[in-house]
């Protein structure tokens, strides 16, 4: 028996398969096993009414932004995200709150004790270590990323009342498929029969995937793109107010270019709920999502002279919205820019939106899947980008900001644990 987090939490990430580290290794596609660890727990999956959040990129901020929304119309509502960034408990949140290092610890013993076989991966024990969390702390919604996919994912033994799928790009391709279709139609088998479905952006075949199989299932379908639910946006550094939304104009701390896309996906799935939403809630919930939810690193603004903003895009299609925004900024004042990825990622496709006119402080994620900052000094030179290799993203951060003048602006990211590291170093 474990009596301390630490303790317990080592144990986690030691002894059960862990994509974080591991990558496709630790990818158990299927759900009988999570069916069959639902049960032992006591089925929490069918006790939960829920929203199911799926997509290539923007999912983590959509279902941030609908869970702020709903706890500001006051539900207790839950939020079941990945990864996580600093704490391991960032994952499972009730109205913003993490879940506690005793309620971990509890179920970890629990779970030890029972002799449960096969292993179950580390996404289908922590998964139904939050439905099980999420019941006992009686939620009125709970809202639920998909891991990885959708339609082996273990999030996927839900019924939800509402499905939403951001968008689709190529990442994970060695597990998901190598074109768009074939990545739709993993994120597809979110939908399911009769339950209403909002998806994000589709074109051509990736439409046409989404659209054969809920008109399938009998899954009334909106294609938000279709529609759009705000008249106009204005932007500044830290701001964009949406104006002409059903709810009135609606403030957003979230300044991605992206975010324009995912607040009108947002929208729809608003308007879709079996309940109404008040607009006090929904602007309350844009306006202050970081700090109800618990939302970090997307475009996410943490020091201001010199500016130093970190976000966790790290496949083309993040990228196609980040290297404009980044060009944008390099056209105005210097840039610096700490990037890394992880070994297993395609940088091929990322390489071309980054801007030449930056200096790049190349880093090693401290993840077992890091990729040697030096394996990516060829490429940044195929590009003609002005880069220097460092060891840790510590390291990297540290020569930036002894670079940068108080007016530049330094851009950390590339991959999630990148980001995950600059918070760690910082907190």
């Amino acid at each position: 028996m474990f009596t301390t987090y630490k303790e317990t939490i080592d144990w986690l990430f030691s002894q059960i398969p862990m994509f974080q580290n591991l990558g496709a290794g630790a990818y158990k596609p299927g759900l009988d096993t999570v069916r069959r660890l639902s049960h032992a727990f006591g089925d929490p999956h069918l006790r939960l009414r829920c929203i199911h959040v799926a997509g290539t990129n923007g999912k983590g901020s959509t279902a941030s932004t609908i869970a702020a929304v709903l706890q500001s119309a006051g539900m207790r509502v839950a939020l079941y995200t990945s990864p996580h960034l600093i704490d391991f408990r960032e994952r499972i949140r009730v109205n913003g709150q993490m879940i506690s290092e005793a309620e971990v610890v509890d179920f970890i013993n629990r779970f030890r004790a029972l002799g449960f076989e096969p292993q179950p991966s580390f996404f289908e024990l922590t998964t139904i270590m939050a439905f099980e969390y999420f019941v006992r702390q009686n939620v009125d919604i709970a809202v639920i990323e998909v891991g990885l996919g959708g339609r082996l994912d273990a999030t996927n033994i839900i019924t939800p009342m509402l499905s939403v799928i951001t968008n689709i790009s190529l990442d994970h391709t060695a597990l998901l498929g190598t074109t768009p279709a074939a990545i739709a139609r993993e994120k597809a088998g979110i939908i399911k029969p009769g339950v209403p479905v909002v998806v994000g952006e589709a074109e051509g075949d990736v439409r046409a995937v989404f659209a054969a199989r809920a008109a399938e299932l009998s899954a009334p379908v909106t294609f938000a793109q279709d529609a759009p639910m705000f008249t106009s946006a204005d932007r500044s550094p830290f701001e964009i107010t949406y104006h002409g939304t059903p709810w009135g104009d609606v403030p957003s701390e979230l300044t991605g270019d992206c975010q324009l896309l995912n607040a009108n996906t947002i929208f729809h799935a608003l308007s879709k709920l079996p309940f109404a939403v008040p607009a006090a809630a929904v602007a309350q919930g844009f306006a202050h999502v970081c700090q109800i939810s618990g939302l970090m690193g997307r475009w996410a603004t943490i020091a201001r002279s010199p500016r130093v903003i970190c976000d966790t895009g790290h496949n083309p299609g993040g990228w196609q919205y980040l290297g404009p925004q980044l060009a944008t900024i390099a056209a105005e004042s210097a840039l610096h820019v700490v990037i890394g990825f992880v070994n297993d990622k395609d940088v091929s496709h990322i390489f071309p939106y980054l801007p030449a006119r930056a200096r790049y402080y190349l880093a090693k994620p401290s993840v077992e899947r890091g990729r040697p900052a030096a394996e990516l000094l060829p490429i940044a030179a195929q590009y003609a980008l002005s880069a220097t290799a460092f060891d840790s993203v510590a390291e990297a951060y540290q020569a930036a900001r002894q670079a940068a003048a108080e007016a530049d602006t330094i851009f950390v990211g590339g991959s999630t644990f990148i980001v995950a590291d600059l918070l760690t170093y910082i907190k």
